[in-house]
């Protein structure tokens, strides 16, 4: 039986472990810099992210990353997907489908207009999974991002 739930302030290390499953997956762990203290302030405390847990037979076996965006031309916030992440030996079963009607199901009832998420470029059966879903990619805009370090060397230098 699969359920969902939003994560609790009891799973700190049980979320700090998804965020490591998924850096691995993604050759990307050694930028984890991720501590228990630093997510119980970032989405219990300052409830900056929202994290949902899937559950097979009550037991975790992927999770959710979300946080809402407002756009200025529709006047409404949406609902962005930071990160998601299923154990690998529960894939190819459904279960990302049925997460992410769920997560639309979240983004519906919070009358968020929007739910969007990045994909690394070389993650093609993700790709190929998000347009079996009716996604589309969006070719026109490039994503840009300053790190705490950058932000800090540009203030500094101005």
């Amino acid at each position: 039986m699969i359920s969902f739930r939003e994560a609790k302030i009891e799973d700190i290390s049980l979320i700090l472990n998804y965020i490591k499953k998924l850096a691995i997956y993604e050759k990307m762990m050694d930028q984890v810099i991720a501590t228990e203290d630093a997510l119980l302030q970032s989405i219990f405390e300052r409830k900056q992210a929202n994290v949902y847990f899937i559950l097979k037979h009550e037991k975790e076996i992927g999770f959710a990353v979300t946080y809402h965006q407002f756009s200025t031309f529709v006047g409404k916030s949406g609902l962005f997907l930071e990160d998601i992440f299923i154990d690998e030996e529960e894939r190819h079963q459904g279960y990302g489908k049925l997460f992410f009607k769920y997560l639309m199901q979240v983004a519906i009832e919070n009358n968020y207009e929007r739910f969007e998420w990045n994909c690394l470029d070389w993650n093609q059966p993700s790709i190929d999974f998000y347009v079996s879903l009716g996604a589309k990619p969006l070719s026109d805009w490039t994503t840009y991002r300053l790190t705490t370090r950058e932000m800090k060397a540009f203030i500094q230098n101005k």
